[in-house]
């Protein structure tokens, strides 16, 4: 059995809706901010600039410590190329990872046969439109459909090519949880406090309406890096109660 994958405690345990975007540097700091947590209270997120600046070493310390970890490479490249490095974050133990939908079907199907046979096979999800666009944005990319209307497009692709679930912005979950039913993740960015600022985000919600709108996760940075008491904040959140 590989040592990283996580043990059958943390497995049978619900999951709990916050994953933690780690938007550190360096690994030293990462670790000093995790120290506060427990594996209880949330998942981690590790991102391009954390994992280039540590590698796989502080997805494994996570993983070890007995954290979900959500590596977020998104990736996009051809179908081998995407499904030998979804085998690699496996062998590492994470829990999720994230592709471009954009990538199409073929890539995406090429990633889930690629862990089918992992005795733990982490979760797939893909990225459908980024919550930091706006329709503006979108257009110059020469998709002139609206952002909703995209992001259904590829999130019903990404349930059709045998993923778990997309990322997408709280708002149009409501939509995509009526159109993919009650077991296709949706995970979210874009989630604020009442009293935040949109900062890089631009269709953005708070926790509490996510949740209501069929989020079944949560990705939030600054609102709990940032935080006095982060430990206590995701308490709140995991109470229903921000």
């Amino acid at each position: 059995m590989n040592p990283l994958m996580l043990d059958n405690t943390l497995i049978n345990q619900p999951a709990k809706p916050v994953i933690v975007a780690l938007d550190f540097a360096s690994a030293e700091p990462t670790l000093d901010f995790v120290r506060q947590l427990n594996p209880n209270l949330c998942q981690l997120k590790i991102g391009k600039e954390l994992f280039t600046a540590t590698g796989r070493y502080l997805v494994e310390q996570l993983v070890l410590q007995g954290y979900r970890v959500f590596l977020d490479l998104k990736y996009h490249d051809i179908p081998n190329t995407v499904a030998s490095a979804c085998k690699v974050a496996a062998d590492m133990g994470v829990w999720m990872v994230d592709m471009h939908a954009s990538g199409g079907r073929r890539m995406m199907e090429a990633a889930a046969e690629a862990i089918s046979n992992c005795s733990q096979p982490p979760l797939l999800i893909a990225v459908t439109v980024l919550t930091s666009m706006t329709q503006a944005e979108l257009a110059e990319t020469g998709v002139n459909t609206p952002i909703a209307e995209a992001v259904s497009r590829l999130a019903k692709l990404t349930q059709q090519s045998g993923l778990d679930g997309v990322v997408c912005s709280a708002q149009e979950a409501a939509l995509l949880r009526q159109q993919l039913g009650d077991e296709f993740l949706l995970v979210t960015p874009g989630i604020r406090l009442n009293n935040a600022i949109e900062d890089d985000q631009r269709r953005i919600m708070t926790p509490k309406a996510a949740l209501a709108a069929g989020s079944s996760y949560l990705v939030m940075g600054r609102p709990i890096t940032k935080s006095e008491n982060p430990a206590e904040l995701l308490q709140q959140i995991n109470n229903g109660l921000i």
